[in-house]
């Protein structure tokens, strides 16, 4: 019997002139900051812009906390005071029901009254599929 294995595999990341889609995995959750889309394993999950946007930015800075004065500036830069405050309250209340999550024993966002918001699980960078090349040789 003749083995057809290959004798070593070569991964190579492919450097392209665009930038690098961002795609986060946490838990059994991942997203993709490029195509704006949330997935529990592996089945697309439906979020609406504001709560992703949101999850996005604590994504970036997992275990630190972002606080509610840069959410304003990063999502709401013209809302008001009062729009703002029940636009993140809202969008986290959704953020929350999308993720299964509890303000009260939270597994993924902790809330640091009158500060901001901190992810607590940990999260990985996934490189998009496209951006790897892998080559198997004999």
């Amino acid at each position: 019997m003749v083995d057809s294995a290959p004798s070593s595999i070569e991964v190579r990341f492919i450097e392209t002139p665009a930038p690098v889609a961002k795609v986060f995995r946490f838990g059994t959750f991942e997203a993709s900051a490029d195509s704006e889309e949330l997935r529990r394993a592996g089945a697309r999950v439906r979020i609406q812009p504001q709560p992703f946007a949101v999850l996005l930015m604590l994504l970036e800075r997992s275990g630190e906390v972002v606080t509610r004065e840069e959410l304003r500036q990063g999502l709401w830069p013209d809302a008001t005071h009062g729009d703002f405050d029940q636009g993140l309250n809202i969008a986290v209340k959704k953020l929350r029901e999308t993720l299964r999550d509890s303000a009260e024993a939270p597994r993924f966002i902790e809330t640091l009254p009158r500060r901001g918001y901190r992810f607590l699980a940990p999260v990985t960078d996934v490189l998009p599929r496209d951006q790897v090349e892998i080559q198997l040789s004999k």
